[in-house]
């Protein structure tokens, strides 16, 4: 085709006006410079989500399951016909409360208390993995004369207390008397230290076994929910595995699926994430308006020369496609350019972590990163479009042009 020839050759040719040039250079870097721009944002955003949800669901369960009324006391046979089910990897117990925790070196610290079984917990939980000091299974351990107690990195550093320590644990609520309510007081022994890398966790989460946890806060056997994962890759079909449990459970049990407790967090990421896509894409629409001059330009400078391709019997199509060639070769190359340099620099960062992040804002030490491949190609096309869209007025003015009028 010689449209692709005639385009070529004046895409290389040296314009009488550098500036045309210029112009059209400054097209291509821009359109490169917001690829770039929007791959890494979308990588970085990608990432973030993601890590927040595992470090989320290494703290919390995938299901979560409650009996109406708050209190379980059927909760083994219940977890029995739970981990029947197809998809379900694992189930646990567990009680919660509120409490407070204090250490004989001076300090207190607020607390969530969560009982747990640590036989059931392996596979449900991540705190295994979590572990910096100890194990979980010294939850069990009756050789100690108190509970065995677990805390997160931060709170063992509030109270300044390691393993093997003592932190004395206060409960709001004890016996009634004539002076009113006095608080219980037990006295605990540190076992174990975690760190999820989430700060509010690290903070104010406190693992006891659910029996001492029973014990402490006078309950009575009973568990205030039920912990499910489900296998790895059904991971974002938890809401459908829910549905099946709370049918095979009946009515008087409430199923309540990760998505569904975190809804409002990964809808304002999501959001986000959109928002910031449209920032980005406009750098890619400041660099199609340049190639909307730059053409308009090399129109102009080139008025004879398609003046003298239509009288020899070039039709206006065959002019249209000649200057939108143009831009489909600035529009490819600026995006190749752009593709490859935002993948390059998602490599670095990922590889090298040069960005840190504050560890008591963020949870997370380093940027995250996480390329989808469908973000990317959602990339690469709407750069394409947009500049191919900003090709055809000028390709339209071109094809204007009157043999008779310019020769005359």
């Amino acid at each position: 085709m010689y449209e692709w020839f005639i385009s070529l050759r004046y895409l290389r040719a040296k314009h009488k006006q550098r500036f045309i040039s210029l112009i059209s250079l400054i097209s291509i870097a821009g359109i490169t410079v917001g690829v770039i721009a929007l791959i890494v944002v979308m990588a970085v955003y990608s990432g973030f989500t993601t890590s927040l949800r595992d470090q989320i669901l290494g703290v919390n369960a995938h299901i979560i399951v409650q009996q109406q009324g708050g209190k379980m006391y059927d909760y083994l046979n219940v977890r029995k016909e739970i981990i029947a089910l197809p998809n379900v990897r694992g189930a646990t117990p567990y009680l919660y409360a509120q409490t407070l925790l204090s250490s004989p070196r001076g300090g207190g610290s607020g607390v969530v208390l969560r009982g747990i079984d640590p036989t059931t917990a392996v596979g449900v939980l991540g705190l295994p993995e979590q572990m910096i000091a100890g194990k979980v299974d010294n939850l069990t351990d009756k050789t100690t004369r108190v509970p065995n107690i677990i805390i997160g990195k931060n709170l063992a550093k509030n109270l300044r207390v390691g393993q093997g320590d003592k932190v004395r644990l206060i409960s709001p609520s004890g016996p009634l008397t004539p002076m009113g309510v006095i608080p219980k007081i037990t006295t605990c022994q540190v076992s174990g230290i975690f760190e999820t890398g989430m700060y509010e966790y690290d903070s104010t989460l406190a693992y006891m076994s659910i029996a001492n946890t029973q014990n402490f806060l006078a309950s009575g056997d009973l568990a205030h929910g039920i912990e499910v994962t489900v296998d790895h890759n059904k991971l974002d079909s938890a809401d459908q595995i829910a549905a099946t449990i709370r049918k095979s459970l009946g009515s008087l049990y409430v199923v309540r699926d990760w998505m569904q407790m975190n809804q409002n967090l990964f809808a304002a990421f999501k959001l986000e994430k959109i928002g910031m896509f449209i920032c980005m894409a406009l750098i890619i629409l400041v660099a199609a308006l340049n190639i909307v001059s730059a053409l308009i330009m090399v129109v102009m400078e080139k008025t004879k020369d398609i003046a003298i391709l239509k009288s020899m019997g070039a039709t206006s199509s065959s002019i249209m496609r000649i200057f939108f060639f143009q831009g489909l070769v600035i529009a490819f190359l600026g995006t190749g350019l752009g593709v490859a340099g935002g993948l390059g620099l998602c490599q670095l960062l990922s590889r090298y972590k040069f960005i840190e992040l504050p560890a008591n804002v963020y949870p997370m030490t380093t940027l995250p990163i996480q390329v989808i491949p469908s973000d990317v190609i959602i990339v690469a096309a709407c750069s394409i479009i947009i500049t191919l869209l900003a090709t055809l007025y000028p390709s339209w003015k071109a094809a204007q042009v009157r043999p008779g009028e310019v020769l005359s």
